[in-house]
C-alpha cells in the first residue's frame, strides 16, 4: 500500500474513532424527552427544524450538556404515546416535556380516558425521577376544546406533582408568518419560537440539576 493510502486509511480510522467516541460520549448525557404528536414531531419541517431540535442547538450554545430525544408522533394519542412508553423509560430522562391530547377527541377517546392515560405516563416518569413538564391545550391555541376539558391538564398537573407548562402553540395560533399553510402546524420559524419558549422554561431547572 502507498504512503498516501496509508496515511488516507490512518486519518479515517482516527475520524471515525472520534465520531463514535463523540457519539458514545452524547448518549451519556442526561436526557430531555419530548413526548408529543405532529407539533413534537416537527410536521413540515426538516428534521433540523423541530422544536426538540432546535432546542438541542440552543441548548448547546449555551454549554448546557444535555441531550434532547424527540418521541414526537404525527397522529399520537394518549393511548399510542401510552404504548410507547416502555421507549421513553428506557432513556431514564431527567425531564419530560409532555404535549399530548389534541387527537384524542379526533379518535373520539374520552376527557376520562385522556386524563388517566397522561395520569400514568406523568406518575410513572415522576416516580422514575424525573421532572415532568406537561403543556396545557386551550380552544385559543388547539382549536375546540373547551375550557373544561383544557383544564384536565391542570388539574392532572396538581394532582401527580407535573409543571404545569403552556400550550407549546401559545402566541402562534391564527398567525400566518409562523405556520404552516393549513394554519395548523407551525414553520420553522414556529417552531424556533417554541424551543426558545421550552430553553427558558428548563433553563432554570437544568442549571438547578448541573449544580453540586
Amino acid at each position: 500500500m502507498s504512503t498516501f493510502k496509508t496515511l488516507l486509511m490512518a486519518g479515517l480510522t482516527a475520524l471515525l474513532f472520534c465520531s463514535a467516541g463523540a457519539r458514545a460520549q452524547d448518549a451519556d448525557l442526561p436526557v430531555i424527552l419530548a413526548v408529543g404528536e405532529s407539533t413534537t414531531a416537527g410536521f413540515g419541517v426538516a428534521r433540523d427544524k423541530s422544536w426538540p431540535a432546535q432546542l438541542q442547538a440552543l441548548l448547546d450554545a449555551e454549554g448546557l450538556r444535555y441531550r434532547v430525544v424527540n418521541h414526537g408522533r404525527s397522529g399520537s394519542t394518549t393511548a399510542m404515546a401510552l404504548g410507547t412508553l416502555g421507549d421513553g423509560m428506557a432513556l431514564q430522562p431527567k425531564f419530560v416535556v409532555i404535549a399530548l391530547g389534541g387527537n384524542d377527541r379526533s379518535m373520539r377517546l374520552s376527557r376520562e380516558q385522556t386524563k388517566e392515560n397522561l395520569r400514568r405516563m406523568v406518575s410513572l416518569y415522576v416516580r422514575a425521577g424525573a421532572t415532568v413538564f406537561l403543556a396545557e391545550r386551550g380552544a385559543a391555541t388547539d382549536g375546540g376544546a373547551d375550557a373544561v376539558a383544557a383544564s384536565l391538564f391542570a388539574e392532572l398537573a396538581a394532582e401527580e406533582g407535573a409543571v404545569l407548562i403552556p400550550s407549546l402553540r401559545e402566541g402562534l395560533a391564527g398567525n400566518p408568518d409562523l405556520l404552516l399553510a393549513d394554519m395548523s402546524h407551525p414553520n420553522a420559524e414556529g417552531y424556533a419560537i417554541i424551543a426558545a419558549r421550552m430553553q427558558a422554561l428548563l433553563t432554570p431547572y437544568l442549571q438547578g440539576a448541573a449544580s453540586p
